[in-house]
């Protein structure tokens, strides 16, 4: 696959990174019996290590820290902050299809912003960029979003694929029959590329222990 920065990345971010984990060859069935194990392991373990943390003290994890300040401008709280602190509440780690409950599963575990696609709805190559406010998409919940200026974005011939701000897209969304994956962790300022590299093996280990037979296409960090 191609990948490529627009101008407006690195004149408005110019110490940020993307990771790009792709994939083929996998099984997208529900969570399978080692997955869901891991998973209510995960729930335990996170439970366990923030356990006498409240809100502040969450902020000030590096990575929380990190996101929370690119979010600031926005108006926005970083959503894994929002995630984390429902599943020390006693809430579930959602369970979906495989491969989007191992990327949330990482997420959590990193606390990494990262959107999954279907590689093979993807068209052209992928090119990451800082939005102008005029870029638009179809969310998840099939709402269409105009990006804000600045938001930091992936997009391919046909639009955007994902922002760090609004999330995934509908066009792009791993589905059941996914059989090819796009994973791309955004890697704003004061994410290092070290932390990006081990989250997205964490996300290749995960996958793999419900399909064994993934294989890697391209792992690497842009920027």
């Amino acid at each position: 696959m191609k990948f490529m920065f627009g101008e407006r990345w690195h004149e408005a971010y110019p110490q940020a990174t993307m990771g790009v984990l792709a994939l083929q060859g996998m099984s997208n069935l529900r969570p399978a019996t080692l997955l869901e194990a891991a998973r209510k392991e995960l729930e335990l373990e996170l439970r366990g290590r923030y356990a006498d943390f409240d809100r502040a003290a969450l902020k000030a994890l590096p990575a929380i820290k990190a996101y929370d300040e690119f979010y600031k401008p926005f108006k926005k709280t970083y959503h894994l902050l929002l995630q984390l602190e429902s599943i020390l509440n006693g809430k579930s780690i959602p369970s979906g299809d495989a491969l989007v409950s191992a990327m949330f599963m990482a997420e959590l575990q990193d606390l990494l912003l990262t959107a999954g696609h279907d590689l093979d709805q993807i068209s052209g190559p992928v090119r990451f960029d800082a939005a102008q406010g005029s870029e638009r998409y179809e969310r998840m919940n099939g709402e269409i979003q105009v990006l804000k200026a600045g938001d930091l974005y992936t997009t391919d011939d046909t639009g955007p694929l994902s922002s760090v701000i609004y999330g995934p897209d509908r066009r792009t969304r791993i589905q059941p029959a996914t059989t090819a994956a796009l994973f791309t962790t955004y890697g704003v300022p004061g994410i290092g590329s070290d932390q990006i590299t081990a989250h997205l093996r964490r996300l290749q280990e995960l996958i793999c222990t419900f399909s064994p037979g993934t294989e890697v296409i391209q792992l690497g960090i842009y920027g």
